[in-house]
């Protein structure tokens, strides 16, 4: 393997000193624009490479922003990390993606090695839960702009940006009141993180505002997969009463509860309904297609990267604290239509 040119090969090159290389290559306004176009025709001869590190160390500034979700193959995060692309790559910034798999010790590392690497910023979805945030808060440093998006703990100095949770769970339950569902269950993942609980919130606010009775039976904690789906639905529909209506936390469990359902000959939305949340692609296509609530995903990476924008463009004195809070849009479809 050939040796890495250095800028003393450079300086050696065009008799100048290895500091009027550097000065060149950094843009200083004391060398003269003659000598930069020389020092750049000479390092791109040379194939000079800079050591990013060192010139960030130098600069302060990296143009590398990290962003850390719990999996890159959801629809869910691979959408809102386009959003972010989509807002930041205009601007000169590169993003450096992680994926945490819901490993605590797993994500305070990861953050910790992005602190180390000098990005400009980190925008993340927290596998963290408030029983131990403190945890987290040891890792963040007040030097770089830290955003919450999605799963989001809340601190005094860091921004969020998610969607209406709250609102999503009661629209999607007063919806399923309204086409004559007396007996809602609900699939729920995580109480502990927060936009779960907002869900679960809304869904029990929304049949108290109706008068519809709440039953703990009807409501199952599951992993966000169609194989847990379907064995929630089963243990669903062998109560002595079985409900008449699901609204999910997560569309990949309602899959499942939806292919279980179809397997013992339950109709929807004629005998049952169905109302997810995330509004995954396959919703559109299924038969019947499923009704869910929509997330805004590329909108949410974007409002995300905005609000890293404004924090860095503003006084380095001033630390801006935002909490973003998006729409929640129910896209009704046949799975839960039973008047149209």
């Amino acid at each position: 393997m050939s040796k890495k040119a250095t800028i003393y090969d450079i300086a050696k090159e065009l008799k100048i000193t290895a500091a009027t290389v550097s000065r060149a290559l950094n843009n200083n306004p004391k060398i003269s624009e003659k000598t930069r176009d020389l020092v750049l025709a000479t390092a791109e001869k040379l194939n000079y490479k800079q050591n990013r590190l060192a010139v960030a160390l130098k600069s302060g500034k990296s143009n590398n922003v990290g962003v850390v979700v719990p999996f890159i193959n959801k629809n869910f995060f691979a959408s809102v990390i386009r959003g972010i692309e989509e807002e930041l790559y205009p601007k000169g910034f590169h993003v450096i993606i992680s994926q945490t798999h819901e490993e605590n010790d797993r994500e305070k590392k990861i953050i910790q090695n992005l602190i180390n690497a000098q990005v400009d910023g980190i925008l993340v979805s927290t596998s963290f839960t408030n029983e131990n945030k403190n945890q987290l808060h040891q890792v963040l440093k007040k030097s770089s702009p830290f955003i919450f998006f999605d799963r989001v703990l809340h601190f005094d100095d860091i921004s969020t940006v998610t969607i209406d949770d709250y609102q999503g769970g009661f629209d999607a339950t007063e919806h399923l009141i309204n086409q004559g569902c007396k007996r809602i269950a609900h699939f729920n993942v995580n109480q502990n993180i927060e936009l779960y609980n907002n869900r679960f919130k809304g869904y029990k606010d929304a049949l108290s505002k109706h008068g519809v009775a709440y039953n703990s039976d009807y409501v199952i904690t599951l992993k966000s997969d169609m194989e847990a789906g379907k064995e929630a639905a089963e243990k669903l529909m062998n109560l002595p009463v079985p409900p008449d209506a699901i609204f999910s936390s997560t569309d990949n469990g309602l899959l499942g509860a939806v292919k279980y359902l179809q397997s013992i000959a339950v109709k929807i939305p004629e005998d049952f309904c169905v109302v997810g949340f995330s509004n995954e692609p396959f919703t559109q296509f299924l038969e019947p297609s499923i009704s869910s609530v929509d997330q805004s995903p590329v909108e949410m990476g974007k409002m995300a990267a905005k609000v890293f924008l404004e924090q860095i463009e503003s006084n380095q004195d001033v630390k801006i604290h935002k909490d973003v809070v998006l729409p929640a849009k129910l896209i009704i479809r046949k799975s839960s239509s039973k008047h149209k």
